[in-house]
C-alpha cells in the first residue's frame, strides 16, 4: 500500500490540516459518486477535530456519518462515542438524523447490535464497504477503534455464517477488549484500510513512542502499524511530542 504522508505540527495547525482533508476528500465524493461516506473515532481526536468540522461549509446532507468504533453503551451515555460526536458536532453543525448511521450499543446482544451495523454500513457503502474517509485514534497500546494487539478483527476473518460459509464481517462485537469497558463494537481492520483515504492521529507523549515505532520499526505488529501499512492512502497527523 502507499507510504503514509507524516505531519507533525502544533495541535491548531493540524486542525486546519484536518479541515483541508475533510473538505477536500468530502469534495471529490460528492463529484464522483454523490455522496461522501466518513467513519469517526471518539476520544482525544474527537475532542480535537470535531469542533471543526462543525464549522465547515460542508452540504451534510450528501455525507454519510459513521463510527470506526463504540462502546456498549446507550447514546446519552458520557462513554458513547456517537454522544461525544452529537454534542461537539452534529446537533452545532445541524447534521440531518438521516444521515447519521450510529452503532447500535446500547443492545443486550451485541452481535445483533453489530450485524446490524454491518448491514448499513454494506447498504450505504457496499459489500465490501469502501469508506471515502476513516478517521482513527490510536491508544498507548497501538490500538485503534476496538482493534487490540491479537485480538479479533485484524484480518476480518470473524463473520457470519451464510450459504457461502464464513463471509468477512465489516463490523464485530468485542466482548474482552484489555482497556475498558470491555464489551464493544467495532469495525475491523480491512474496512478500514480499504478507504480511499485513512487519517490517523496521534497527540500527547504518551502515543508519542508507539508512532515513532510505527514509523521508524518496521513491520510494528500493532493494529496502528497493520492499519499504517495496509491503508492504500495513509495520512499520519502527529503533534510535537512526537520527534523523528
Amino acid at each position: 500500500m502507499g507510504d503514509p504522508a507524516v505531519v507533525v505540527d502544533e495541535v491548531p495547525a493540524l486542525r486546519q490540516i484536518f479541515a483541508v482533508e475533510f473538505t477536500s476528500a468530502a469534495a471529490a465524493a460528492v463529484e464522483a459518486r454523490g455522496r461522501f461516506v466518513v467513519a469517526v473515532p471518539g476520544g482525544s481526536v474527537a475532542t480535537t477535530f470535531f469542533p471543526v468540522l462543525a464549522e465547515l461549509p460542508v452540504d451534510w446532507l450528501r455525507v454519510d456519518i459513521f463510527w470506526i468504533d463504540e462502546r456498549a453503551v446507550p447514546p446519552e451515555h458520557p462513554d458513547s462515542n456517537y454522544g461525544l460526536a452529537s454534542r461537539l458536532w452534529l446537533q452545532p453543525a445541524g447534521v440531518p438524523a438521516s444521515r447519521v448511521h450510529r452503532m447500535r450499543g446500547e443492545l443486550a446482544d451485541l452481535g445483533e447490535a453489530a450485524r446490524l451495523a454491518a448491514d448499513e454500513l454494506k447498504t450505504v457503502a457496499g459489500d465490501p464497504p469502501h469508506l471515502d474517509l476513516a478517521i482513527a485514534g490510536v491508544g498507548e497500546d497501538g490500538h485503534v477503534a476496538s482493534l487490540f494487539t491479537s485480538g479479533a478483527g485484524l484480518t476480518g476473518s470473524a463473520g457470519q455464517t451464510g450459504s457461502a460459509g464464513l463471509q468477512p464481517c465489516p463490523v464485530i462485537a468485542i466482548y474482552d477488549a484489555p482497556k475498558p469497558p470491555p464489551r464493544r463494537l467495532t469495525m475491523t481492520l480491512p474496512v478500514l484500510a480499504r478507504a480511499r483515504r485513512v487519517i490517523v492521529a496521534g497527540f500527547g507523549v504518551s502515543k508519542a513512542k508507539v508512532m515513532h515505532d510505527v514509523l521508524h520499526g518496521g513491520a510494528d505488529p500493532t493494529p496502528v502499524g497493520e492499519l499504517v501499512r495496509q491503508a492504500r492512502s495513509p495520512l499520519v497527523l502527529l503533534d510535537r511530542p512526537y520527534s523523528h
